[in-house]
């Protein structure tokens, strides 16, 4: 596994002077990624030269985001291709078969992982057609393609959002749905781009997001970046800010929904949208088509990642809690599709009942 990073250190309100950071690149023989770990205090890079070091960026979350996933993923996929020197069919296949079950092991719950394993292994199935040194140039196309469409699936799905933001509104978001959560874009944090980028002025309420701060690193991170205006708060503000009125929208990205709109997102996002529902605020999900999964009928079904307790007992390095105490990390929860006002996606925005209207999307 070949795994090197390099760094630039910035000041974090200087950031606002500097050009915009791509989440990752391909570089032919590696793939880059902005260390997602080190923001806001420092820009960090990682050269993934491996299939394995993707995978373990990915796992770690030095790259995280439903969208960014499966755009790793496919560029792991296509560089694990590039490294393989045997011409032998049957080699090449069984090599690669072991990289796809690799990134599968990665993180369970955003479906775009497996989405583009699947679309990389329809590109792997037309091997008995195609020399190797074919095949090798056609997945790292098809990884290509995948991440300019996320590019082009973002900017819709903001475009397709603005309309639901408004001058003077103060938008709560939860965990970072931006251009580090995609491509480069944003799908949350994309409608709200595109709505500045019309004119519309509003304030941003960002959720903290424990227990690895997303919210206030990343979040934050990119608002300042963008000039809109923005206030952290912790996560056990949101209910009281709402009763105060100072929150009218919510405004959240997805990891995996179901046929009925289900969604699993950040954990402490089910809390955010019930306290929505009894404050009689619209709660809204913005997220790629690609991120629905046909497969489940409902939320029950979605597998709910848990992680090491260290990220709940350990802040910056040091322990928080005392020595032996228990912790439960699940990384996501569901949110009912009863508490869903609307689900933004490239193709339009989805009313409830969401099984009907994804029928009808299926159609366009």
């Amino acid at each position: 596994m070949s795994y090197s990073p390099y760094s630039l250190s910035f000041d974090f309100f200087g950031l606002r002077r500097i050009m915009k950071f791509k989440t990752i690149e391909w570089k032919g023989d590696h793939v880059r990624l902005l260390d997602q770990r080190k923001l806001p205090q420092e820009i960090r890079y990682l050269e993934c030269r491996d299939a394995p070091a993707v995978a373990k960026a990915i796992r770690n979350m030095a790259i995280r985001g439903a969208p960014a996933i499966g755009v790793a993923v496919a560029m792991g996929i296509a560089l694990a291709a590039r490294k393989i020197r045997s011409n032998r069919p049957e080699i090449f296949w069984k090599k690669m078969e072991k990289v796809c079950h690799l990134m599968g092991e990665t993180r369970p719950t955003a479906v775009n992982l497996f989405w583009a394993i699947e679309r990389m292994k329809r590109a792997l199935n037309q091997l008995h057609s195609e020399d190797v040194e074919g095949l090798k140039s056609k997945l790292e196309r098809e990884a290509l393609r995948i991440y300019r469409e996320d590019l082009k699936i973002n900017h819709k799905i903001g475009e397709n959002g603005k309309i639901l933001i408004q001058d003077g509104d103060r938008v709560l978001t939860h965990c970072n749905a931006g251009g580090l959560a995609t491509a480069g874009y944003g799908t949350a944090l994309g409608v709200l781009r595109a709505a500045w980028a019309e004119g519309k002025r509003f304030h941003v309420y960002v959720d903290e997001t424990r227990p690895l701060l997303q919210g206030a690193r990343l979040t934050a991170w990119e608002l300042v970046q963008e000039k809109i205006p923005a206030t952290v708060i912790t996560d056990n503000m949101a209910g009281w800010l709402m009763e105060k009125g100072k929150i009218n929208l919510v405004l959240v990205g997805a990891d995996r929904i179901a046929r009925n709109g289900d969604t699993a997102n950040k954990i402490g996002t089910y809390g955010l949208a019930v306290l929505a529902n009894w404050h009689q605020i619209p709660f809204y999900v913005a997220a790629p088509t690609s991120t629905f999964d046909p497969n489940l009928s409902s939320g029950n079904d979605i597998p709910i990642e848990e992680r090491a307790g260290e990220e709940v007992t350990h802040m910056g390095g040091r322990r928080v809690t005392p020595g032996g105490v228990k912790v439960f990390n699940p990384a996501f929860d569901v949110t009912p599709h009863s508490l869903i006002e609307a689900i933004i996606t490239e193709k339009g925005i989805l009313r409830k009942p969401f099984i009907k209207s994804l029928r009808k999307l299926k159609t366009k």
